[in-house]
Parts: structure tokens; C-alpha cells; sequence
């Protein structure tokens, strides 16, 4: 039972499986796209203002307090017991979402939703720690396209009750926590990974070592299988390391902070590159301006179409989104170009896009062209992230992609932060739903000079380095071979 318990263990079909089942669950939210209208409707009675400037911003706090922690705690945890803490995060968001009352009690939603997107993270990391190297393509491919699936399926699934069936509010949210508790149920199917990135990197070697050393000292059958041994054989089960061996062994906080020393020498050696350096800053600019556009977006429809008074259609839009975010990522591997030469003014011409888009939605009083400048936004923005996403990782090993990755998502939400305490909260300027967007427009357009004019400086700087090589490989005439400074005198003039 126990040689069964570990085959399936290993094989990486069965937690690939259990993850997927996972991330459906968790990802099919039919009510996320109509937030916004059930905070403001009779049943919450809560006011447009109050919930754009006093709670909303709490998401963005809690997600900043507790990821950084979060992410040191998912990899020393191994994963799994994440997974179930935003599980049971999911389910007390929505619990409360649908029974309580009132600016604090959604304050306090607010909060669990931040632990839920900060132990995000434990979800793409966990795959890698329990299947074999060669399976990651597959199986990265299969966790991540399950939740685009979900989303798309959510959002129409809503919509259609919404529309269709004239499905109130509430009892979408109560349709999404039915969705949420399979999630959680399902996470305790997952094999507890015996390895992560950065903590327990070297265990499972320490254990097939001391497993063959345990082995060569035991008196057993050639045909018995190894990976049982321990099963029939109690006294090679009580064997332990020697005095010398434990003596050997790092002590476990000694090893945590060797593990945060090198962490800080891998992220310093990273950014020491001047092409991660870039790709990271836009990422980081980039996704804080995004997850602002995201958190408010249907504050601004709510102001374009009141939903007690208007169709909403916010289910079709974000289903169509989240359709044109998978075609436009899929895309980007089928492109042949040089992203080293014309990546960054990619970077430039698609945020110019979106800073266009953004001034759109904050001009037009339509909503059919909000919905539209919304959809071009995020095709744009998830079509750049896949190229960053690439030309960071493209060079980097899994633990060192996972640290920046991290990294930069920190730093977009300090960002984040920043843009939200001055613009957004009411302890702020506090600002309408429609200055708001107009600053966020502005941001982007920033960037979009940022990343245009430092594409345009490498062109130029690339056309005269091959000038010059192009001038230095040119045979120089007799007359210019007089003299030793002569020729240098030529070579400079060249130059």
C-alpha cells in the first residue's frame, strides 16, 4: 500500500491533475465581474464613494503587507498547506461578501482577499517541486490555460444569469463559494511536495543519499524493490545519521539565513544586468498601472452605466478579455523577431496603446467604447507581460525566475500603493472615479516615453557601433600608413 501511495506520488500526471481541478474551482467566479453593482446595490446599500475610496484601497494594503512574508513562508512550507490557507481564505472573503454588512465588514473582505492573492503564488510554484523537469512545459501549460478557461467560463456563466435568468447578485456570489469549497476541498488531495526552491532545494538528494547508504548496510533479497525496504525492514527504518553527520547538518535557523543571504546575492547579480534591469522596470510600472486600471475598472462603468438603471455586461466583457488575453499571450510564441533589438520598442508603441485606451475610457461618455478601450487594454498588457515574462526567464534558472518574479511583483505593488494612498483613498486627495482614470492615463503615457525614447537611444547607439566597425575594418591608403600618429590622427577623425 505504502510502494502504491509513493508511485502515484511521483507520477506527475496525478498532482497535475488535482492542481487543474484546483485552479478551475478556484478561477470559476461568476460574480467577480459584478462586484462592484452588488456592493452598491439595496441589499450592501453602500455608496459609490465609499466604496472606491475607502474599500477598495484595503485590498491593495494587505496584498502589500503579506506578500513578501507569504512568499518566504510558501517555499519553507512547501506549498501545500498554502494552497489550503487560500482556500480557507476564499471561503471567509465570500462568507462574508454575502452576509455581512456594512464599510468595515467589507474592509475586512478586502483584507482576506489580499491573503488570497498573496498566496497566489503557491499554486504556479507548487507543480515544480513534484514532477521531474522534463514534464514542466506540459504541465505549466495545462495549470495555466486552465484558468484562463475558468475565468472565460465564469464570466459568460454570469453573464448569461444575469441577463438571461435574471439571477440576482447574491446568489451568484453564493454559486461562486459552492465553486470555492470544491477548490478547498481539493487541495488536500495534493501530494506534500518533499522539495521547494529555495529551503528545501537539496532534500530529496539527502534522502536518496542516506537511502543508498541504508541500503548497502542491510542483508535483503536482490529481488526485492528498494523503494519498500523500509516497510519490511523496521531496524533499517530506526538507522540515523551518526554524531558526525548531525554534527555536519546546518542548524535550521542558521540555514534560513544563509538561504535569505544568497537569496540577496541572486536578486543583486540579476538586476546587474542592464537588459533585466529594463524588462523588470516595465514589468513592475507596468503590472502596478494595470492592477490599478483592473481593481477600478468597474467603478468607472458603474459611473458610465448605473447598474440600477442600466444593462450590465460586465460578464461578456470580461470573458471577451480574458479570450483575446490567452490569443494575443499564444501569439507571442509564434512571432520571429529579434526581441533583444525591437523588444523595448514594443514596450513603447503597445504602452502607447494603452495609455491611448485609458484616455478613451476617461473622455468618451459611452460605454460600449469603455468596453472596448478595455479590451485592447488588457490584450496589450498580457501580450507585453508574456514577452517580459520570456526575456527575463529566457536566461535564468527556475529559482532565480521565481525570485525576480517575485521581486518585481513587489515592487509593482509598492507602486501600486503608492498610486492608491495618494490618488484613491480618502485619507488621500480621495479623487472621482473619472480624475482617476485621467491620472492613470498619464502614467501610462510616462511610460510609454520612458521605454520609446531608451528604444530609440539602443537603435541608434546599435547603427553607429556597426558604423564604426564598419569605418575600422576599411583598408586605410598608403599615405595614411605614414607615420604611427598619423594613423591614429585618421582613425580618430573616422570615429
Amino acid at each position: 500500500m505504502g510502494c502504491w501511495k509513493q508511485e502515484k506520488s511521483s507520477n506527475w500526471i496525478f498532482p497535475t491533475l488535482i492542481l487543474c481541478i484546483y485552479g478551475f474551482f478556484y478561477t470559476m467566479k461568476p460574480s467577480e465581474p459584478f462586484l462592484t453593482p452588488y456592493l452598491t446595490a439595496p441589499d450592501k446599500n453602500l455608496t459609490i464613494d465609499e466604496v472606491t475610496n475607502q474599500i477598495f484601497p484595503v485590498w491593495t494594503y494587505s496584498y502589500l503587507a503579506l506578500l513578501f512574508p507569504v512568499f518566504l513562508i510558501t517555499d519553507y512550507a512547501r506549498y501545500k498547506p498554502i494552497i489550503i490557507l487560500q482556500g480557507v481564505s476564499f471561503i471567509i472573503t465570500w462568507l462574508l461578501l454575502l452576509f455581512a454588512r456594512g464599510v468595515v465588514a467589507m474592509q475586512v473582505v478586502e483584507f482576506f482577499y489580499g491573503m488570497v492573492t498573496a498566496t497566489e503564488v503557491a499554486y504556479y510554484a507548487y507543480i515544480y517541486s513534484v514532477i521531474s523537469t522534463e514534464h514542466y512545459q506540459k504541465a505549466t501549460s495545462y495549470c495555466r490555460s486552465i484558468t484562463l478557461v475558468a475565468a472565460t467560463i465564469a464570466a459568460v456563466l454570469g453573464q448569461l444569469l444575469v441577463s438571461l435568468a435574471h439571477v440576482s447578485y447574491f446568489y451568484l456570489n453564493a454559486i461562486t463559494l459552492a465553486s470555492l469549497s470544491l477548490a478547498f476541498v481539493c487541495s488536500f488531495f495534493l501530494p506534500m511536495p518533499q522539495k521547494s526552491m529555495f529551503f528545501h532545494k537539496n532534500i530529496s538528494l539527502e534522502n536518496l543519499q542516506r537511502t543508498v547508504k541504508s541500503t548497502k548496510s542491510n542483508t535483503s533479497s536482490p529481488n526485492e524493490p528498494c523503494s519498500c525496504q523500509e516497510d519490511r525492514d523496521p531496524a533499517s527504518a530506526d538507522t540515523g545519521p551518526t554524531p558526525e553527520q548531525q554534527a555536519d547538518q546546518p542548524q535550521p535557523q542558521s540555514h534560513a539565513l544563509k538561504v535569505l543571504v544568497q537569496l540577496s546575492k541572486d536578486l543583486r547579480e540579476c538586476y546587474s544586468s542592464r537588459k533585466l534591469l529594463y524588462w523588470s522596470l516595465w514589468w513592475a510600472l507596468a503590472t502596478a498601472g494595470f492592477n490599478q486600471v483592473l481593481n477600478y475598472i468597474q467603478v468607472l462603468w458603474d459611473f458610465r452605466a448605473p447598474s440600477h438603471s442600466s444593462a450590465v455586461y460586465n460578464g461578456a466583457v470580461e470573458a471577451i478579455a480574458t479570450f483575446l488575453s490567452a490569443v494575443t499571450s499564444l501569439a507571442v510564441g509564434y512571432v520571429k523577431m529579434n526581441w533583444d533589438l525591437f523588444g523595448e520598442l514594443a514596450l513603447g508603441i503597445f504602452s502607447t496603446m494603452n495609455a491611448g485606451c485609458l484616455f478613451l475610457m476617461h473622455f468618451t461618455a459611452n460605454i460600449w467604447a469603455c468596453y472596448a478601450g478595455y479590451l485592447i487594454f488588457k490584450a496589450c498588457y498580457m501580450l507585453l507581460i508574456t514577452i517580459a515574462t520570456f526575456q527575463i526567464a529566457v536566461n535564468l534558472s527556475m529559482e532565480r525566475y521565481a525570485l525576480m518574479f517575485g521581486f518585481n511583483n513587489f515592487l509593482a505593488l509598492v507602486i501600486q500603493t503608492i498610486l492608491t494612498v495618494v490618488v484613491v483613498d480618502s485619507k488621500g486627495l480621495g479623487l472621482d472615479i473619472l480624475t482617476q482614470f485621467l491620472i492613470y492615463s498619464s502614467y501610462f503615457a510616462v511610460i510609454a516615453g520612458i521605454f520609446l525614447i531608451r528604444s530609440i537611444y539602443v537603435l541608434v547607439s546599435i547603427k553607429c557601433k556597426r558604423k564604426i566597425l564598419r569605418f575600422c575594418k576599411e583598408p586605410l591608403s598608403l599615405a595614411e600608413h605614414k607615420s604611427t600618429q598619423q594613423t591614429v590622427a585618421v582613425y580618430t577623425t573616422r570615429l
